[in-house]
């Protein structure tokens, strides 16, 4: 049994003291609302690697996935973050917080990992080259923006897969880029998307208040 099936059961049957049931996706999106205070409860390298590995499973044009993510769990590192996002609390205090980024240089670099394996020599050479004329032609600040409206849906997937897992999420866009990417090593064409405290909430938070269908959809 793999470690992170493992670190499921016990999620399943109480084994972990701190276990919280598991959600539907849709009783995750009803429950989930941004936490700002959490308990000083780890979170685990299985806890982690799943939680990633279900949130890489999001839809991506042509497969690109140009989202990476730098997991930062060292207190020295987490205080330096919270100074480049304006003193955030929940940056220094969440036992967790990931830094998501998208770097489609790093992605164009590697479109052999993307290209689907099962395709014919012939046709994985055409992708390739039909992937190296379409982002080639762009310019890199061009690739940047296209790549993280991507990783933004990465972002949707990782809050809610988050929530349905038992962990509460705080998404922050409010942060000095240029200082995130020195403290991290994240290279300088990249885009910080996000960065998410992630962890156990020491408290419920603010209710969730959002707009009525009737407010934000029209049916025709």
């Amino acid at each position: 049994m793999l470690a992170h099936d493992i670190a499921a059961d016990a999620l399943l049957t109480g084994e972990h003291e701190t276990a919280s049931p598991r959600l539907s996706a849709a009783d995750a999106a009803l429950a989930r609302h941004s936490v700002r205070s959490y308990r000083d409860v780890p979170v685990t390298d299985d806890e982690l690697h799943r939680l990633l590995e279900l949130t890489g499973r999001a839809p991506s044009a042509f497969n690109l996935q140009p989202w990476r993510f730098v997991v930062v769990r060292d207190q020295q590192a987490k205080d330096q973050l919270r100074a480049a996002a304006y003193g955030q609390k929940q940056v220094g205090d969440a036992p967790v917080v990931i830094a998501m980024y998208a770097d489609m240089e790093d992605t164009m670099a590697h479109l052999d990992e993307v290209v689907h394996p099962d395709l014919p020599a012939d046709k994985k050479a055409g992708t390739i080259a039909m992937l190296t004329n379409t982002f080639g032609s762009m310019t890199t600040e061009a690739r940047g923006v296209w790549a993280n409206a991507q990783s933004n849906i990465a972002l949707g997937y990782l809050l809610l897969i988050a929530k349905s897992e038992g962990f509460d999420t705080s998404p922050m866009l409010g942060f000095q880029a240029d200082q995130v990417k020195q403290i991290l090593g994240v290279p300088a064409t990249a885009t910080i998307t996000a960065l998410v405290a992630l962890g156990r909430g020491a408290d419920d938070g603010f209710r969730s208040h959002r707009h009525s269908i009737e407010r934000v959809a029209t049916f025709v």
